[in-house]
């Protein structure tokens, strides 16, 4: 699933980011690369960005960073972020 974006209230697809990626890291940056091009030029509504990660194996510290920047975009356009975790295909 990785990045649905979509109107919360009618389920309106706006965007698919990361087909087929499933690590959250990589996730976190494309969605700021898309809420820096396309997410702030929307008009502010309900919206959510439906992460689907799966854990990885081993970290060793580090991770996605979510920007102060990218959040306050989300805040002015109404988005919310839902992290939805699914088991490894391994």
């Amino acid at each position: 699933m990785p990045i649905n974006i979509y109107i919360y209230d009618s389920a309106e697809r706006l965007d698919w980011l990361c087909n087929g990626v499933w690590d959250l890291p990589t996730q976190i940056d494309s969605l700021e690369i898309w809420l820096n091009t396309e997410g702030k030029l929307l008009e502010p509504n309900k919206y959510v960005a439906d992460i689907g990660f799966d854990i990885r194996k081993d970290p060793a510290g580090g991770g996605g960073v979510l920007s102060s920047e990218s959040m306050s975009i989300m805040g002015k356009i109404g988005m919310d972020v839902y992290f939805s975790e699914y088991p490894s295909a391994e």
